[in-house]
């Protein structure tokens, strides 16, 4: 199985314990994470070699953010140095009826700050098959932006297979206006070959949207069929891409939801069995464990769009039991859910 490379930024992650409110902390749990790295813990723990490449400021606290990754088998050796700061954000977690909150703070963060020039991609894509980045990062800054397009564009003159997991972030976005990034996501994205992203990611960054569908109004029985427009709609804007991906969240509570994908590669569209998943314990990090279970059931079945799908939604599905960004799970519990055992019993 080839070396993947992921791309983005790490961040620390303060949370009240438990459903705590903002209001009623008296401390927060520390958590690091971040899309790009969410998915290379995702692989390491798989058993691929990746590297998770990033700017860090050359503090304690980025050293931390390093040692996390280390920890979890990802390399980081590609890491540059620079900047005063690691990206923070706080999250309240919500439950049943009140939803989830989260408040950034990563303005002029070390990735933030980023140019053009700074990473040595010709090194970073030696002997790489795949590349990911996620629409988070171009939404951090013009630099950041400027960085990830240098970036697709290094490997895709390398042949490097490259993903991208469109995640619409409004809180983001807020160096240019609606065109703009509408310019800056679509030039990026038509260099991938794989593209994920929900309704929300696909109407806000292109203005795409499902036919005959109000996904509001559907919001816990969405069906896999209304999505194929979408799909569709994706690999007319981008010619490049061999598969659109898609996720089928239904929110019944913030507790409760329901959990499902849909693959389409121009001629057959795929989709999963939909899980229940109810007692949510953490569900920041769920796009990002499917990406991870998806890239890795591609490498690991690139015949078999079924399977991969098939393991992405089950490693997703697991991730929600798992306190933190990222998912802890082995190759083995998913494959022990794949095949129908969700009964959760102490294994002796």
């Amino acid at each position: 199985m080839g070396k993947v490379v992921t791309f983005g930024e790490i961040m620390l992650r303060l949370a009240p314990q438990g459903f705590l409110r903002f209001s009623q902390a008296n401390n927060f749990d520390v958590v690091y994470g971040g899309g790009e790295s969410n998915v290379a813990v995702s692989l390491a723990n798989y058993g691929v070699d990746v590297d998770f490449v990033t700017r860090l400021p050359k503090n304690d606290i980025g050293e931390c953010a390093m040692m996390e990754m280390r920890k979890r088998g990802v390399n980081v050796n590609k890491t540059v140095w620079g900047g005063d700061r690691l990206g923070i954000y706080f999250l309240e977690t919500g439950a049943v009826s009140r939803g989830s909150k989260v408040v950034y703070d990563r303005a002029h963060s070390a990735i933030a700050e980023i140019k053009l020039g700074m990473i040595d991609w010709d090194t970073v894509f030696e002997g790489v098959e795949w590349f990911h980045w996620t629409g988070i990062t171009p939404a951090i800054s013009q630099g950041a932006a400027d960085v990830c397009l240098e970036a697709v564009k290094v490997a895709s003159s390398k042949g490097v297979t490259i993903s991208t997991d469109l995640n619409y972030r409004a809180k983001l976005w807020k160096y240019c206006d609606d065109s703009h990034r509408e310019k800056i996501m679509t030039e990026i994205t038509s260099y991938c070959d794989i593209i994920l992203g929900n309704e929300e990611d696909a109407e806000k960054h292109f203005g795409i949207h499902p036919e005959g569908l109000d996904v509001h109004k559907h919001g816990h029985d969405l069906k896999a069929e209304a999505f194929l427009s979408v799909c569709k709609q994706m690999m007319e804007k981008f010619p490049r891409a061999k598969k659109v991906i898609t996720t089928l969240r239904g929110s019944i509570s913030a507790s409760h939801n329901t959990w499902a994908g849909v693959l389409y590669d121009g001629s057959k569209m795929y989709e999963t069995r939909q899980y229940q998943i109810t007692d949510i314990v953490d569900r920041v990090g769920g796009g990002d464990s499917f990406m991870g279970g998806l890239i890795y059931g591609l490498l690991k079945y690139p015949k078999d769009d079924q399977n991969a799908l098939d393991f992405a939604v089950a490693a997703s599905c697991l991730k929600h039991t798992i306190k933190g960004d990222a998912n802890l799970v082995t190759f083995a519990e998913v494959e022990k859910l794949m095949g129908g055992d969700a009964s959760g019993r102490v294994a002796r």
